[in-house]
């Protein structure tokens, strides 16, 4: 059996490239929910202190939640700014999951006070006048992405868990709207509902009855 790949720390290395250039309030960029069957994606953007301390601040995926959540809130206690905003479904099946994830960083970025001078994301190339970097893993690799991360994450697991209440044996509590076993039988039993993205083939096989 192979060895498991080495965890991967978190560095200045990325937003480095844009301080030597004078360019202090960085955003990292994250999403959460991309690929999820329903639910939105969620985009979180954050500018962090732009020092060379060491932070916490991990990859959301390397974390357990209780984890998760305690990194978050120290996000937002030392974060410049920070902001995070959701694409739903309607938007989703209007733009593409691809769109709909640009629109909804865009409205985050907008909403940082004060205003990022450079972007960094995890490979998201989005559309704008602002110095640019959007490295593969980025939320493995740079703190302000991974602090980002950690707000997206924990925001759309928050908002899921919730939704469950209001989509009683869905299990959104659960698989947060991925296409787990338990998900597509409940989708089976009970149907397709308005939070379920109905661009996606799962959903539109289902739609369809050819599922």
């Amino acid at each position: 059996m192979p060895a498991p790949a080495p965890s991967v720390t978190p560095d200045w290395g990325f937003e480095r490239q844009h301080w030597r250039r004078g360019l202090f309030r960085v955003a990292g960029v994250d999403e959460a929910g991309r690929g999820a069957w329903a639910g939105p994606v969620t985009v979180a953007a954050v500018i962090l202190p732009g020092t060379a301390e060491e932070w916490p601040f991990r990859d959301s995926k390397q974390l357990p939640p209780g984890e998760r959540v305690r990194l978050a809130a120290e996000v937002r206690r030392v974060a410049l700014s920070w902001a995070v905003e959701h694409a739903w479904p309607e938007e989703i099946d209007r733009l593409n999951i691809l769109g709909a994830t640009h629109a909804a960083a865009h409205r985050a970025l907008a909403r940082l006070d004060p205003a990022p001078q450079a972007l960094i994301t995890d490979y998201l190339r989005l559309n704008t006048p602002l110095p640019l970097l959007w490295p593969a893993r980025a939320d493995a690799l740079s703190y302000t992405v991974a602090a980002a991360s950690l707000l997206a994450k924990t925001e759309r697991d928050a908002l899921m868990t919730e939704l469950e209440g209001q989509h009683p044996g869905y299990g959104f509590a659960g698989h947060k709207g991925y296409g787990a076993p338990a998900h597509r039988a409940a989708l089976e039993r009970l149907g397709v509902t308005p939070l379920h993205r109905r661009s996606f083939a799962p959903i539109a096989r289902l739609l369809s009855g050819e599922a």
